[in-house]
């Protein structure tokens, strides 16, 4: 097995597209990541990378867009002490690794510096999407509330992580264009907001998804989350996916109350 690592997105993309998008499920997070690269979203020093095997076939990949974790595909970890040993060679700083829960722990076990805290995820398939009901309406996002909805990206990640790892103002600048985030508004103001990715080879992931505490337990959250997934299936998406804070039984029941059902674990380990 060979990684191979390079900061150039296109050169990434012909080898490592192809072997994502087998899995374009699993992969979800490493596949809006590289549209968002090719974007131009994370223009500070992405570095990218995949491992062949021993026939020269593609076989797993990762990609890194700092200040965030380092991101990998559905990767097995038999492969990452090599990764970390090239990464360490580089004297790249990697905060944490983010991806399903077998690969993440064979990185962090490999990284030179020890684990300090994790968020445990699970990754959600939409079956049959239910009905949901609470007072208000969605609709798009607009270009003049770019800055307010950045706003809640923020409160969302400070929440979910308990900081902000980036400005997410370009993310959201991004998302804005292509129509990808929903407010759910009652009496005329912004309640609850959601993302949904436009599809990749026909998944599309919701997320985020976030709701002030002061207006939550009026069904918001679930209305919005409702109205991306009925978006998402309108837009032609087969796979509509979402993650979960393990941790919050609350959204793991709301969502699977809509119809999602759980596929496989992910976790995002922080370093010391």
């Amino acid at each position: 097995m060979k990684w191979t690592i390079t900061s150039d997105v296109e050169e990434y993309a012909s080898a490592a597209e192809p072997w994502l998008l087998r899995d374009p499920v699993r992969n979800t997070i490493v596949l809006t990541v590289l549209r968002g690269i090719r974007g131009g979203q994370f223009a500070d020093d992405p570095l990218m990378g995949w491992v062949t095997d021993d026939e020269g076939e593609v076989a797993g990949a990762f990609s890194h867009t700092p200040p965030r974790p380092l991101l990998l595909g559905n990767v097995l970890p038999g492969t990452l002490p090599a990764l970390a040993a090239e990464l360490i060679e580089r004297e790249r700083a990697i905060p944490g690794v983010t991806g399903p829960v077998p690969a993440a722990e064979a990185f962090a076990v490999a990284w030179w510096r020890p684990e300090d805290r994790r968020r445990s995820e699970r990754l959600y398939r939409l079956g049959r999407l239910a009905a949901a009901a609470a007072p208000g309406k969605a609709r798009l996002v607009t270009t003049t509330e770019i800055p307010e909805a950045a706003g809640w990206f923020r409160a969302f990640e400070e929440e979910a992580e308990g900081e902000v790892s980036a400005d997410p103002t370009p993310v959201v600048a991004a998302r804005v264009n292509r129509e990808e985030l929903l407010w759910w508004e009652d009496e005329g103001r912004p309640v609850s907001l959601a993302g949904v990715s436009a599809p990749i080879a026909g998944m599309s992931r919701i997320g985020p998804v976030y709701t002030p505490p002061e207006l939550r337990g009026r069904g918001y959250g679930s209305a919005v989350t409702h109205a991306a997934s009925r978006k998402a299936l309108d837009d032609g998406a087969t796979e509509v996916l979402l993650f979960t804070d393990l941790s919050n039984p609350t959204s793991n029941s709301i969502y699977q109350r809509l119809g999602y059902r759980p596929i496989t674990d992910y976790a995002t380990i922080h370093f010391a």
